[in-house]
């Protein structure tokens, strides 16, 4: 009935449901129609006439025939196959459910496999829910998962049923539906046909063989986000591309996905610290986080500053929208940048300085000489630069300091990727000398970046200007930031060292893959001092040609920088994040095979 998907099944079944405007039954009619087969034979319930009536009119040539199950809503899926008991005991059978969606060559691992008998199965992943299956190095199904027997511990040798299973002839008559028949008087109608499955490999053995499908596309639609996430995954190659740069995030819902778009820290946190964060999940989760006050607390000693002068957000990107409503006048903003501040004023308040250089660079000078005769009252200043790496010393910054606390401008620095710059911590601004002496100076640091915990959504901005942070503080809600930020900004001082050594790693390969970037012959690599690089695309390409095909080939997701401000001339830009020596080789080995 699809009670779960809401409006999109008031009036039909989900088989009726659209994803990218093809109907889920036309799907698999398409494909079944062109295999040899007898017949097709659907079972029906919920709203039968309206799925009745589309077949017989839009298929009018295929032999379709339908079972109905007029008890629907008082069963399950066990009742309705024993309705269709009939054609098990005719001819082998392919059983599939109707809520499925999976590319073309799913089936066709059913109808290839040697097995007579055969459950179609993929490796656990955290999307799936239902039975799960354990299985032996020759096939065979050892033993059947149910959800109530589930353990979180086990999930490297579970496989998900895919729900698509192959039966012959002898085995529904002389096997299954004896057992089907015997557990229906048993337990009652109001079951699902895998608990017979499951029954056999416990008594017996049941002759099911499971066949994994690899890396097939398939997915299994029960809810509205379950639709969305197969909107994606069947979507063209253009549209997927549009609907996961639209998603900002959540890719650990696509299987298989390698993110070099956003920008995280990938040896931080360490093993260890991410125990200590499951070893106290459940109480973490049950209880309240503390107010601003312990967190502010916590996040002053997390930087060595004085609890005052620092405000605790839920991402940096909470703490960028309460800054930017209490910014007057016009915003001094260097392009190429990150957009989020300058999105926040109206373009018209805008000061825009573009560097004149061939690589975007620029230096805390060029800001002072272009900004020295415009009339702006803060100035933003995103250290490293992001898209383009450009960085700014700390003596640069300081002058910086200096010049706009004499023209009594604001100046606004976010060193969310400063750690991961070739001196790494000792650049920051986040010190009790440095803000006492320019109460002007607001120090922006997303947590999520250098730290590798974006899930945990911490952000801070520290400032002696004490007016600023208490307003801010009453800006952002009471609890802002959940138990397991706030729990992580407790222990972190334990790890400080573990991570002072992750960045170091960093550098290391930030160099080795700068080495292998500046050999793709198509890509003319920027120098950074984040964990990312701006590439140029030349040689034909185009920046979103190229950002698309490493999608569609490889399943990886760069950063196409077409759209940023800018980037107004003919030039193409990429920007590709700098991810573990792993995923590093895995994209140079796809970025080569386009040279």
């Amino acid at each position: 009935m699809g009670r779960r998907l809401g409006q999109l099944t008031e009036g039909n079944t989900k088989c009726m449901l659209e994803v990218n405007g093809e109907r889920l039954i036309d799907r698999v009619v398409r494909k079944l129609s062109a295999l040899d087969l007898k017949r097709i034979v659907i079972v029906v319930g919920y709203e039968r006439a309206n799925l009745i009536n589309y077949i017989n009119s839009t298929y009018p040539d295929l032999n379709v025939e339908f079972v109905e199950n007029t008890v629907y809503d008082k069963t399950n899926n066990i009742y309705s196959l024993w309705l269709a008991k009939d054609y098990l005991m005719e001819d082998d059978t392919l059983l599939l459910e109707s809520d499925l969606i999976f590319e073309d060559s799913v089936i066709d691992c059913a109808l290839e496999s040697p097995y007579k008998n055969i459950a179609l199965v993929a490796k656990y992943e955290p999307w799936m829910d239902g039975t799960m299956v354990c299985k032996d190095s020759n096939d065979n199904i050892v033993t059947f998962i149910p959800k109530s027997a589930f353990d979180y511990a086990d999930t490297d040798s579970y496989y998900k049923t895919v729900n698509i299973y192959k039966f012959s002839r002898e085995f529904s008559s002389d096997r299954y539906l004896p057992f089907l028949e015997a557990y229906i008087k048993a337990m009652g109608n109001n079951e699902y046909y895998e608990q017979v499955l499951r029954v056999m490999t416990l008594i017996d053995n049941c002759e099911i063989k499971a066949v994994d499908i690899e890396s097939r596309r398939w997915y299994e639609i029960d809810d509205v986000q379950d639709l969305r996430i197969a909107e994606t995954i069947f979507a063209s190659d253009e549209c997927r591309l549009q609907k996961l740069q639209h998603s900002f995030g959540g890719y650990w819902r696509y299987r298989g996905l390698l993110d070099f778009c956003y920008l995280v820290n990938p040896y931080f946190p360490t093993p260890k610290m991410v125990h200590e964060m499951k070893a106290n999940f459940e109480n973490l989760l049950r209880q309240y986080p503390s107010g601003m006050g312990v967190n502010s607390m916590l996040a002053g000693k997390y930087f060595g500053v004085n609890q005052d002068y620092i405000c605790v957000g839920n991402g940096a990107a909470e703490l960028i929208k309460s800054l930017m409503e209490t910014t007057e006048g016009r915003l001094g903003v260097v392009y190429p940048t990150f957009e989020e501040y300058p999105n926040r004023v109206k373009e018209s308040e805008r000061v825009v300085y573009r560097p004149q250089t061939d690589d975007f660079s620029y230096t805390a000078d060029d800001l002072i000489a272009y900004f020295e005769d415009k009339a702006i009252s803060s100035l933003l200043v995103i250290n490293p630069d992001n898209p383009s790496g450009n960085f700014i010393s700390v003596e640069g910054l300081l002058r910086l300091a200096e010049w706009s606390s004499r023209k009594g401008i604001r100046l606004v620095v976010d060193e969310s990727f400063v750690d991961f710059s070739d001196e790494g911590a000792a650049n920051t601004l986040i010190t009790n000398i440095v803000l006492e002496r320019f109460p002007h100076l607001c120090v922006m640091k997303s947590i999520s970046k250098s730290y590798g915990v974006p899930g945990l959504r911490l952000g801070v901005l520290a400032s002696s200007d004490r007016n600023l942070i208490e307003r801010m503080k009453k800006d952002v809600a009471i609890w802002n930031i959940n138990s397991f930020a706030e729990y992580y900004m407790q222990i972190y001082g334990k790890y400080e060292a573990d991570y002072l050594r992750s960045c170091e790693m960093f550098r290391c390969e930030r160099d080795i893959f700068y080495g292998e970037l500046s050999e793709i012959d198509y890509l003319r690599v920027f120098p950074s001092q984040a964990n990312y690089f701006l590439c140029e695309v030349k040689g034909g390409h185009t920046s979103y040609e190229l950002t698309l095909r490493i999608l569609s080939d490889f399943n990886i997701l760069i950063k196409d920088c077409s759209a940023k401000k800018g980037f107004e001339d003919s030039r193409q830009y990429v920007r590709i994040a700098i991810r573990d020596r792993k995923d590093n080789a895995s994209l140079i080995k796809a970025l080569k095979t386009l040279s």
